[in-house]
């Protein structure tokens, strides 16, 4: 048999980490201290409840408004093709005016998109289905109004305005 040394460690070296180790053991503390921190902050700040989404709709038939949250409102009816703003935004607002051939009366042909009694939009042409839009910020009391020459000049049954708010992401602190 030959004689074989056993070269054991002392209990020292035995104990004393690599710095591999030391960095490995460093970089998970250092990452569980850090999400603890995130989720404690997390928990701590306010968040915004999702909103239900805020829009009116005048037509086409039936000829009223129809509102998607009368909980929260965001709009009032002020009469037909008529809203007031409650809340400041931004807003979308898009109709389809769909003229009426048959309409003879001396008025002509004209249909206005309105903010607060003026213009944004003009539509002349009574030949075919017209668009009106306008994409912006809106304030409250702002008025929304969309009015024609005559009452006869639009088929009901194919006109329309909505109005969207368009809520924009913001962080509430």
């Amino acid at each position: 048999m030959e004689n074989m040394t056993l070269n054991h460690a002392t209990p020292q070296e035995a104990q004393r980490p690599t710095w591999k180790q030391w960095f490995l053991y460093s970089t998970i503390i250092i990452l569980l201290l850090l999400c603890s921190f995130i989720t404690l902050i997390l928990n701590f700040l306010p968040c915004k409840p999702p909103s239900e989404p805020c829009v009116a709709q005048f037509g086409p038939l039936p000829s009223k408004w129809q509102m998607s949250s009368p909980e929260f409102p965001c709009m009032d009816k002020r009469g037909d093709w008529k809203l007031r703003i409650l809340r400041k935004g931004s807003y979308l607002i898009y109709g389809q005016v769909a003229p009426n051939t048959t309409y003879q009366e001396k008025a002509p042909f004209e249909v206005q998109l309105l903010k607060n009694e003026d213009i944004i939009q003009t539509v002349t042409d009574k030949s075919k289905i017209q668009y009106v839009g306008w994409p912006g910020e809106l304030h409250a009391e702002d008025t929304i109004d969309l009015m024609f020459n005559g009452e006869h000049q639009v088929l009901e049954n194919n006109t329309y305005l909505k109005v969207f708010l368009i809520e924009n992401i913001t962080l509430t602190s």
